[in-house]
């Protein structure tokens, strides 16, 4: 195989996600409200061993303690899945957004940074906060384009980024009993 036959034909890959998406999106502007899709996550909790575990389609997590709350460090802190959701999100739309812009990425790489003060979560200062602070999204891109075409890029990836858009503008969360 030659070079050209071994790379990545981003042409056609957009061609193509567009051929699949037509559908999707012709119904949903017949039908909005089809456009409406639940999410929904369900963990079955261990109160003997401090843990939550979250069934996902790659598998269970066991969400534990972290150590910085006094845990050991041996399952899934929740703060942390929140960031690797976000960059899970983040990359999937990288990557549809490119491939929709015609920007052939050689690879790329999403990081999400976040603090937490513990004393906040473990109550011992009710004036610590409880939960990520400020969130760092980085992106490490290798690809030709120039400079506006990767800011358009990473423009489109926040607006388009379904996590990304609810940590910005968080929905309200009403807690009860059911």
């Amino acid at each position: 195989m030659t070079a050209v036959e071994t790379s990545f034909d981003v042409t056609s890959a957009a061609a193509a996600l567009r051929e699949r998406q037509k559908p999707v999106k012709a119904g949903y502007r017949e039908d909005p409200s089809s456009a409406l899709t639940p999410s929904t996550a369900t963990a079955r909790v261990d109160q003997a061993a401090l843990t939550a575990t979250v069934g996902t389609w790659a598998g269970d997590v066991v969400a534990g303690l972290h150590p910085a709350a006094g845990g050991d460090g041996t399952q899934a802190c929740s703060g942390d899945i929140i960031l690797q959701a976000l960059v899970a999100c983040a990359g999937v739309t990288l990557s549809s957004v490119a491939t929709a812009l015609g920007v052939e990425l050689r690879s790329a790489t999403v990081t999400a940074n976040g603090t937490w003060d513990a004393r906040g979560t473990l109550g011992v200062d009710r004036e610590a906060p409880v939960g990520l602070g400020g969130i760092e999204l980085l992106f490490d891109l290798d690809t030709d384009v120039d400079e506006d075409k990767v800011s358009r890029l990473l423009e489109l990836t926040e607006r388009y980024c379904v996590v990304a858009a609810t940590l910005q503008a968080p929905t309200p969360v009403t807690v009860r009993r059911v």
